[in-house]
Formats: C-alpha cells, structure tokens, sequence
C-alpha cells in the first residue's frame, strides 16, 4: 500500500516546504505543520502495518524493547545536516508518531526575533539558574540554543549539556562543549547531572525539568557557581514557580524557595504567534521575571501573587509581561489584533495597552505638527 512513500522521503519533503512537524498516525494520511496549518500528504490512508513499516527504519536499535515496555519513546535523527526530534508511541494498537524538524543552523536573538533583554541577560550572567518556558511548541529549545551559543561564541568556558535528545549540534567557538544524550552517553538525567558537577563546568544546559530529582540537582549546580540554562513545559512564569513546587512535598517548600531566591536569574516565558509578514511566519510573545532583591525577597516568602506588579512596575530594567510584548507585536505591526487577543492572558488588558500606545502615537504627531 505504501508504494514510493518512505520516511525518508517524508522527512526531506518536510524542510522543502518548511515544515515544523511530521504526524504519522492509522486512519490518516501523513500530515505536515506548515505555518501552523496542518496540510494532509497527497496519498491513502495509513492503517497499522503502514504506520510501523513507515516508522521502523529511524527507530534506534537500543530503544525498540523500551518502546514495548513503555508505550513510546523519544530520540533523534538525522539525514545528513538534517535532524529531527522523533517522538513514537503506541496509540489503539498502532504506532503513531509526531516528528519535529530542527534546524540544522543554531539560531541567534536576531532571527529568532527576541527582545534585546535576552542577550543582555545572557552576556551579563556567570552563575545562577536561568528558566524558559512554555508549552510544546513555543520554540523553547532554539531560545536555550540560542544562549548557550551565544557564551560560546563570546567567552571561553566549559559547557556541559544534557539533552533527550540532543536537538541542535554545537561546534566549539570560543568554549569547550561535551554534549550528552539520555540514553546514548548516559541513563538518564540524575545520573548525567551527578557526573556534570564533578566534569568542571562553567555551564550546565540542561533539556528539560522533569522530576524532583533533576530539579534539585539544577537548583544546587546554581547555588554552588554554575550558569544552569534549562526548560520547564508551563505557559507562564507564574505557573513556572507552582510547577517547580509540585515536585516536592511541602514540607521542602521553604527550602526550596529559599534555594530559587538565592540562585535564580530569570524566568522568561514564550508563545510563538503567527505573523502578518510576509518574510516571518512566526514571532515570540514573551514574558521575563528578572530576580532582583524585590523578587528574591517573594520567592522566599511565597509572595507569588505580587510578582505581576512587580514585572509591571520594572519594564525599565527589562522585565515584561505578556500583555506588553503583545501590544508592542500589535503595535509593530507584527501581529494582527485578533491574533494577539487569542494568545492574550487578559483581552481587555491588551485592547487598552494598545489603545495607550496608540494615543500616546497621536499626541506625539500632534506635538510635532503643532
């Protein structure tokens, strides 16, 4: 039934009409993510016997059986520059999978149009833990990328990753880089984070916060004079500090915020809209909490709920909510309104954002003229 359809093919029709995302599933044709529209493969549906012959050439020898036991598992692959983040799993006695194509090129903050506050963080941060979030898909993987390239590219120092898997393959500039994978170089995060300490790191990335244990272990490399950049799956900073809490009893909740007062820097929260550009098909909304005294000083005391005053209050040092970066998208004529308001955490709040920049626009004319 599959005919001349293989997944190789598949994978190289993906960055022809640049595609995000490949999804292979019974009772569907493929499917690609083109701009954010899913667009069906011109050919028969796939029942199961298609869908595993499909996706047995890229599945990794030394993760079949746990692929059995589990129900999926996750892993790299690439063709030639080509990579991609595969995710396979058994869905009604099937196998479905979703395939995310990663640029082969690092991203720098330019083209992934980030404000300026990300590369002033990352140029001016030698220590302490550093948090992006954001939901799948929001490009939290090419912002990390992003950062740790950039100390690579600026200054000489040792970089230690921890990947599953390892998407982007950094080339030595300026620093030294050892980049492991789960599973490959190492079993598994805890045991990579224990070896990373004792491996004489100046920067720890690690892929993504997913227990209590990796938590922990990234919070003590930060308190103890390690730059940690790692990602954490919330959709905004405040979420980020409730997610972190649930890892642990609450017994060790003082402890532990008296760890993330003391070593973290920043958490900075992303979603990627689409664009009314021609030439750019999508462009981050973002959210930064800078930790300064004021906000250590919550952090510690569980004052969460008065972190959006303070994000409020210190746009001038870089910090901002998303409502702001929405507005400035509108107002920038990056993003169409009706867009915004659908990724907005408060529509009204946005609607008079934009209205305030907007008048403030008008009277600037009108000072001019006059």
């Amino acid at each position: 039934m599959l005919g001349a359809l293989t997944i190789q093919r598949l994978l190289l029709k993906m960055k022809e009409v640049e595609a995000s995302d490949l999804h292979i599933k019974t009772g569907s044709p493929p499917v690609l993510r083109v701009a954010e529209r899913l667009c069906r493969i011109d050919s028969a549906e796939l029942n199961a016997d298609d869908t595993k012959q499909l996706l047995a050439p890229i599945i990794p020898d030394h993760i079949r059986n746990e692929l059995e036991a589990k129900g999926g598992v996750d892993f790299s692959h690439h063709i030639g520059e080509e990579r991609f983040r595969c995710s396979v799993f058994h869905a009604g006695h099937a196998l479905h999978a979703a395939i995310r194509r990663v640029n082969p090129e690092i991203p720098d903050f330019s083209s992934l149009n980030l404000p300026p506050v990300y590369e002033e963080l990352t140029e001016r941060t030698h220590e302490g833990m550093v948090i992006v979030c954001g939901v799948t898909g929001s490009g939290k993987s090419s912002t990390l990328a992003a950062m740790v390239d950039h100390i690579n590219e600026t200054r000489p120092t040792n970089i230690i990753t921890i990947e599953d898997p390892v998407e982007y393959l950094f080339r030595p500039k300026q620093s030294y880089l050892s980049q492991r994978e789960i599973g490959i170089d190492v079993p598994d995060f805890p045991t990579a984070l224990r070896s990373a300490v004792r491996q004489d790191p100046d920067v720890i990335m690690i892929g993504e916060l997913r227990d209590r244990v990796t938590m922990l272990a990234g919070i003590q490399a930060a308190e103890t004079g390690h730059l940690v950049f790692c990602t954490l799956h919330t959709a905004d900073t405040m979420q980020a500090f409730n997610r972190i809490l649930e890892f642990f009893e609450s017994k060790d909740h003082p402890f532990i915020r008296s760890g993330l007062a003391s070593g973290l820097r920043a958490v900075m929260a992303q979603k990627l809209l689409p664009t009314v550009r021609k030439d750019v098909k999508r462009v981050p909304a973002t959210e930064v909490l800078l930790v300064n005294s004021t906000v250590a000083e919550k952090i510690r005391d569980g004052e969460d709920d008065d972190l959006p005053a303070v994000i409020g209050g210190s746009e001038h040092e870089g910090m901002h909510s998303f409502t702001s970066s929405l507005a400035r998208l509108v107002n920038e004529e990056w993003v169409d309104l009706k867009v915004a308001e659908r990724f907005a955490p408060n529509r009204d709040a946005l609607r008079s954002k934009v209205r305030g920049i907007e008048v403030k626009a008008d009277t600037l004319v009108q000072r001019v003229k006059g």
